[in-house]
């Protein structure tokens, strides 16, 4: 079953973004969404990537159906991702526009 949202999202404004949220943008936007095969980058899933405090970023996502089964997958992929790239110390992870997205967003950025 694919959750692929029927609209197109505009790009995260890429020139906006620090050094440290870019290498974040780019290594989130290589994770596969397994259903479609398709990048979030490709889907445009990332609606945000923000640097809150010196090694600290807060990654919004928007997963492709509003119920999609697989999102809190998709956060955690996203949250490990985040964790690799040199300088991140702490990511949070928000999903949007998700049914259950308070509990998704709960359990990915539980301590």
């Amino acid at each position: 079953m694919w959750c692929l949202r029927l609209y197109f999202r505009e790009n995260l404004d890429v020139l906006s973004l620090n050094e440290l949220e870019n290498k974040v943008y780019e290594a989130v936007g290589k994770v596969v969404d397994p259903e479609t095969g398709m990048t979030f980058a490709e889907m445009h899933m990332i609606k945000s990537v923000k640097e809150e405090e010196p090694g600290v970023v807060k990654v919004e996502f928007i997963p492709s159906s509003p119920f999609c089964p697989i999102a809190f997958k998709l956060a955690m992929d996203i949250k490990r991702e985040a964790l690799k790239v040199a300088g991140v110390k702490k990511a949070l992870v928000y999903c949007r526009g998700h049914m259950m997205e308070q509990q998704i967003n709960e359990a990915t950025n539980k301590e």
